[in-house]
C-alpha cells in the first residue's frame, strides 16, 4: 500500500511511455500530412524503409565509429591511465589533474560544444596555436569533423571513467600486490596479471555505462556539426532527430530509437561475455 504511489508514478512516466514507444514504432504517426489525421498500424514498414535508406546505413557506421573511438578506446583507456597515474603520484599532482579532468565532466554538453567550436573553428584556438609553427589554418570541423567530435566527447566524458577506476584501484588489496612484487613480478606484470583481473567487474560496468551514454550523445554533435558536413557525423541520434522533428515522421523516428536501444543492449552483453562477468 505504501509503495502504491511510487508504482503509479512509474507506470505513468516510465512503463506507459516505453509501451507507447514500441507501439508508435510500428505506426505511421506523423505531425503533418494525411497520416497525422489518422494514425495506422503499418507493421514492419518503418523498419523496411529504414534498412533500404542509405542514410540510415551511414548513420549506423558513424555511430559505431564514434562509439569505438570516443568511448571504448578514448574514455575507457584514458580514464584508466589517468586513474593509475593519480593512484601512484603525489597528492598535489592528483589534485591538479583531478580538477582539470573533472572540469570537463561537470561542464554542460552545450557549453562543451561551444568551447570546441571556438577551439576547432577557422581562426580558432588550434589554428592560432599552429600558426606559431607556420602551419596553414585548417577548417577542422569541415576537414576532420568526426575526429573533432570524438575529441570533444573524450574530453567531456573521461572524468567519469577515471573516477570509477580510482575507486576500483583503491579496493585492490595492497598485500596481494606486495606478494606479487616479492615473487618477482614487475610493475607491468602486477598491473596486467593482478590488478586488471581484480577490477574486471568495474571495467564491465564502466564500459556499459559509457557505451549507453555515448550512444545517446546528441547535443554535442548537433551543436558542433549538425551531422555534417554532408553525412560525415550523422550518428543515429542525429538521424532520429531529423526524421522525427525536422521531417515530422514520429513513427519512423521512434523505430530508429529502437535500433539504437538494440545496439546498446547487444554491446552490453558483448562486454559481459568478453569479461566473463556473471549477470
Amino acid at each position: 500500500m505504501f509503495l502504491l504511489p511510487s508504482w503509479l508514478l512509474l507506470a505513468v512516466f516510465f512503463f506507459v511511455p516505453i509501451l507507447l514507444t514500441f507501439y508508435f514504432a510500428f505506426t505511421n504517426l506523423s505531425l503533418t500530412g494525411t497520416s497525422s489525421l489518422a494514425t495506422k498500424f503499418i507493421g514492419f514498414q518503418n523498419f523496411v524503409s529504414m534498412f533500404q535508406d542509405p542514410t540510415f546505413r551511414i548513420s549506423v557506421i558513424k555511430t559505431i565509429v564514434f562509439l569505438v573511438f570516443s568511448a571504448v578506446i578514448g574514455q575507457q583507456v584514458l580514464g584508466l591511465l589517468l586513474a593509475v597515474l593519480m593512484n601512484e603520484r603525489h597528492r598535489v599532482f592528483r589534485s591538479a589533474i583531478g580538477v582539470l579532468v573533472i572540469a570537463g565532466w561537470v561542464t554542460p554538453e552545450i557549453v562543451v560544444a561551444f568551447i570546441f567550436y571556438a577551439f576547432f573553428s577557422d581562426g580558432g584556438t588550434l589554428d592560432t596555436f599552429l600558426s606559431v609553427f607556420h602551419v596553414q589554418p585548417i577548417a577542422w570541423l569541415y576537414a576532420f569533423p568526426m575526429v573533432s567530435v570524438i575529441i570533444a566527447n573524450i574530453w567531456h566524458g573521461t572524468a567519469f571513467s577515471m573516477m570509477v577506476y580510482q575507486a576500483a584501484l583503491g579496493d585492490v588489496p595492497k598485500e596481494i600486490l606486495e606478494s606479487a612484487a616479492i615473487d618477482g613480478a614487475g610493475r607491468f606484470q602486477r598491473f596486467v596479471r593482478v590488478t586488471l583481473p581484480m577490477i574486471k567487474g568495474s571495467i564491465a560496468t564502466n564500459m556499459m555505462l559509457i557505451t549507453l551514454q555515448t550512444l545517446g550523445v546528441f547535443t554535442l554533435i548537433y551543436s558542433l556539426t549538425g551531422g555534417g558536413p554532408g553525412n560525415r557525423t550523422m550518428t543515429l541520434p542525429i538521424y532520429m532527430y531529423q526524421q522525427a522533428f525536422s521531417d515530422y515522421q514520429l513513427g519512423y523516428g521512434t523505430a530508429i530509437s529502437l535500433i539504437l536501444l538494440i545496439i546498446g543492449i547487444v554491446a552490453s552483453f558483448v562486454y559481459l561475455r568478453m569479461l566473463k562477468v556473471k549477470l
